[in-house]
């Protein structure tokens, strides 16, 4: 475990419980068979059991979902990219859902991002899409419904399976 930021007091985990402070820097990448589903405008965009989660220190997980399990249209590029000094540079993706009210289908911007070519270390994300949870109209792990990690940046996935506190809430920019 890294040393704590200042005032941070990592919460206890209970049974079958993680604390995001146990996690690693850099991040690690590992494989989970959980039951992901994502939901927009109604449509089923992504459902698998083939997720990889990274967990780096301070974040609840960041699932990448491979885009093989995609209904077909679900994602389309957008505009913009960032770079993450682990994995490399991501691209942004909308994604594409079922109809609205008018009919049209429902987008959310640039909610999703991908990693065409990343860095040694991170290939395992390749052909692997990650998402904010909270631009779906819902998303599930193993039929539990997730949060999405405070802050606006940050794609981490919350769940009762992790415990902070959490990188993203006001005063943890420097964590």
């Amino acid at each position: 475990m890294r040393p704590l930021p200042p005032g941070v007091v990592p919460e206890v985990p209970g049974p079958g419980q993680e604390s995001v402070w146990d996690y690693p820097r850099p991040p690690r990448v590992e494989p989970s068979s959980e039951h992901v589903v994502v939901v927009l405008g109604g449509l089923v965009v992504l459902e698998t059991r083939r997720a990889l989660r990274v967990l780096e220190t301070s974040h609840p997980p960041t699932y990448y979902l491979p885009l093989a399990d995609a209904a077909e249209g679900a994602f389309r590029p957008a505009a913009g990219s960032s770079w993450c000094e682990f994995k490399g540079m991501a691209g942004y993706l909308d994604v594409v859902g079922g109809p609205g009210p008018d009919g049209a289908a429902r987008v959310a911007p640039s909610a999703a991002w991908t990693y065409p070519d990343p860095t040694a270390g991170y290939e395992a994300l390749a052909g692997h899409v990650a998402l904010y949870p909270d631009r779906m109209d819902h998303v599930t792990v193993d039929g539990e419904t997730v949060r999405g990690q405070d802050g606006g940046f940050y794609g981490g996935w919350v769940t009762q399976r992790v415990v902070g506190p959490f990188k993203g809430v006001p005063g943890s920019r420097f964590w």
